[in-house]
């Protein structure tokens, strides 16, 4: 998957206009369209995480896996710095998630 910057154009709009061109309730248009995103992306890394603990439970395994929330966090780091956002930004976030997912998880045993 390639990189798209975050302030260039990209295949979804409409008339290639970059932002600097775009009048503020435009742009205000593009974070909703962007929020929506955000928030659906959540939704489906939540299903997932809410099916990852069910094989978890199936198994027997603990909820918790260090090494992998490791790698998940590295893997934001390295996924914030390809974009020019900034890496601690984007691993609060993450941690966000992944404690928000460890919760839900413990209550569901």
């Amino acid at each position: 998957m390639e990189d798209t910057p975050r302030d260039g154009p990209t295949d979804d709009d409409a008339d290639d206009r970059r932002p600097d061109d775009m009048s503020l309730e435009e742009l205000r248009d593009e974070i909703r369209e962007i929020d929506r995103e955000i928030v659906d992306l959540i939704a489906r890394r939540t299903y997932v995480a809410e099916t990852i603990a069910d094989v978890k439970a199936d198994r027997g395994m603990a909820t918790t896996d260090e090494s992998q929330e490791e790698a998940v966090m590295e893997r934001a780091g390295e996924n914030a710095e390809a974009f020019d956002v900034e890496p601690n930004l984007v691993k609060a976030i993450f941690r966000l998630l992944i404690e928000l997912n460890k919760v839900e998880q413990r209550e569901s045993r």
